[in-house]
């Protein structure tokens, strides 16, 4: 059976294709975000501390490693782009948290006064710039965002 939208409208389809190729981006993001909080780049949303687990970082990294794999040929090139960046980046922030390890914070540096905060600590998660869309949104508004979860009744 035939879709009745395709038939009356033939853009239908192309924006079907934009959808799915910004929930791949989406997805490969999410992926990112993961990986970087196990590599001690982005606080842990729930705890809001900074703590590595390479092994937890190393499985994202082997998802999206797999997802290349998996859809090699069948990506666009902006997609492919957003794969490709995303690997590498990760690729280097692993061997990088490999070589110096972060070390586990000490009871006494618990109580003592938190450090100033450094531009790298401050530093947003990078949104990719998706089909549509001219430029990424202001670092104000990425600092503000919450992650979130569906909760479904």
């Amino acid at each position: 059976m035939s879709n009745p939208t395709s038939a009356s409208d033939p853009g239908a389809g192309a924006g079907r294709e934009q959808m799915m190729s910004a929930m791949f981006a989406h997805l490969v993001m999410q992926h990112t975000n993961m990986a970087l909080i196990f590599l001690g780049h982005a606080p842990n949303p729930q705890t809001g501390e900074t703590a590595q687990d390479l092994d937890h970082a190393r499985y994202f990294i082997d998802q999206l490693e797999m997802l290349e794999v998996k859809t090699k040929g069948n990506l666009d090139k902006q997609e492919e782009a957003i794969l490709k960046q995303s690997l590498t980046s990760l690729r280097l922030a692993f061997v990088e948290a490999v070589n110096h390890p972060q070390a586990a914070p000490s009871p006494a540096a618990a109580d003592a006064p938190a450090a100033p905060a450094t531009d790298e600590q401050e530093t947003p998660i990078a949104e990719p710039v998706l089909p549509g869309e001219t430029t990424p949104p202001p670092a104000a508004e990425t600092k503000s965002r919450k992650m979130f979860s569906k909760k479904y009744t």
